[in-house]
C-alpha cells in the first residue's frame, strides 16, 4: 500500500427536498383544505477517525463526495424522506484544513472521533404550513434549502509515542526493525526511507509504545533540500524524540547540531520536546573513539548521551526501558 499524507477533496451536502402544493379532495369530506407536505432534509457530510486506516491513498482516486437531495413532500401532509448521510472514514491523526491549507477546521486525533463538516439543506415547506384563518387555501410552497459545499485539505499526522530523528543512514530503520515487527527498507546509502514507518515495541508482553520513523533530514531540509521537512509533522504528536547520531561519522556532535537547527527552523515547539540522545553504531568503534565522541556530544548538547548498537543489541534493553518510562510520564501529564 502506498503512503499518502496529504489530499485535497471536494465535499457537498445534499439540498433539501421541495415542499408541495396539494389539497384534500375526498368525496365524503365536506371541507377540504391544503395538505401539501414539507420536503426532507438533504444528506450531511461527516468525517470519522478509524484505526483500520494509516494512509490517505484512497483520496487520490476518489476526490469528490456529494450527498443526495432530500425527498420532496407529497399530499396528505406527507414529509419527504431525509437523504442518507455520508460518513468519510480517515486515519486517526488526520487534520482537516480549509482550502488555504493553513486554517484548521478539525483534528481527528482519537479513535471514533466524528465531526459534521457540511450540513444538509432543510426541506422546503409545503402549502399546509401556510394555512391560517385568513388564508384558507394557500398556494405557496418553498423549494428546499441548498446544501453546503467546500474544498478541504486532509493532512495526516501519525499518532506515535516516540519519534525517530537523525541524518540519513543514522541507523533509524535498522533500530526500528530490531525493536518491532516493522520491516523498513535497509541499505548502505542515504534516503532508503522515503515515507514514515510505524512500529510497535512491546516490553514484557505488558507495556507497549509506538515508534514513528521518518525520512532522514539533511542540512537545508527546512528550505526543501533532500526530502525537505514535510514529514516532520508525523513526529509532532510524540511524547519524546529519539535522536540517533551515527558514531562512525567524523564529527557526531556537529551532526547533532545540524538536526537541532532544522527542528528549530521547522517548529520551535517540536524542538522543545523531550529528547533522548543516542550515539549509535558503537559496535564499529573502539572504546577510545566511543569515549571521545560521547564526551564531545555531551558537552555540546548539555545532556546525557546513551550508547547503542542495534546490530549487537548492546544498550538496547536499557534504552527501551527509558523510552517506555518517558512515554508513561507523558501520558500522565
Amino acid at each position: 500500500m502506498k503512503f499518502l499524507d496529504q489530499a485535497k477533496i471536494y465535499i457537498r451536502s445534499g439540498d433539501g427536498g421541495d415542499g408541495v402544493i396539494a389539497f384534500r379532495r375526498e368525496k365524503y369530506i365536506e371541507f377540504g383544505g391544503p395538505d401539501g407536505g414539507d420536503g426532507g432534509r438533504g444528506g450531511h457530510i461527516y468525517f470519522r477517525a478509524v484505526p483500520s486506516l494509516n494512509t490517505l491513498i484512497d483520496f487520490r482516486y476518489t476526490q469528490h463526495f456529494r450527498a443526495r437531495k432530500g425527498g420532496n413532500g407529497a399530499g396528505s401532509n406527507r414529509t419527504g424522506a431525509a437523504a442518507e448521510d455520508i460518513i468519510i472514514n480517515v486515519p486517526i491523526g488526520t487534520q482537516i484544513l480549509d482550502e488555504d491549507r493553513e486554517t484548521q477546521i478539525a483534528d481527528l486525533d482519537e479513535e471514533g472521533k466524528i465531526i459534521l463538516l457540511c450540513r444538509g439543506g432543510d426541506g422546503g415547506h409545503g402549502n399546509s404550513h401556510y394555512k391560517s384563518s385568513t388564508n384558507r387555501a394557500p398556494r405557496r410552497a418553498d423549494k428546499g434549502y441548498t446544501g453546503e459545499e467546500r474544498w478541504v485539505w486532509l493532512r495526516l499526522k501519525l499518532i506515535a509515542d516516540v519519534g525517530l530523528v537523525g541524518l540519513p543512514n543514522a541507523g533509524k530503520s535498522t533500530f526500528l526493525s530490531v525493536v518491532s515487527r516493522a520491516r523498513p527498507k535497509i541499505a548502505d546509502y542515504p534516503f532508503t526511507t522515503l515515507h514514515p514507518q510505524l512500529g510497535v515495541v512491546r516490553l514484557n508482553n505488558v507495556e507497549e509504545f509506538v515508534i514513528a520513523d521518518i525520512p532522514g533530514l539533511i542540512e537545508g531540509a527546512s528550505e526543501g533540500q533532500g526530502l525537505g521537512d514535510r514529514f516532520l509533522g508525523h513526529v509532532e504528536r510524540c511524547a519524546v524524540l529519539l535522536h540517533l547520531v551515527d558514531g562512525t561519522q567524523e564529527d557526531p556532535a556537529a551532526n547533532w547540531e545540524l538536526i537541532r537547527r532544522e527542528l528549530q527552523a521547522y517548529d520551535p515547539n517540536l524542538a522543545a520536546k523531550k529528547e533522548i540522545l543516542v550515539l549509535n553504531k558503537c559496535d564499529a568503534l573502539t572504546e577510545e573513539e566511543i569515549e571521545i565522541k560521547r564526551k564531545n556530544l555531551s558537552e555540546l548538547s548539555g545532556q546525557e548521551v546513551h550508547l547503542l548498537s542495534s546490530v549487537s543489541r548492546d544498550g538496547l534493553d536499557e534504552l527501551l526501558r527509558l523510552l517506555q518510562n518517558e512515554v508513561n510520564e507523558g501520558k500522565k501529564s
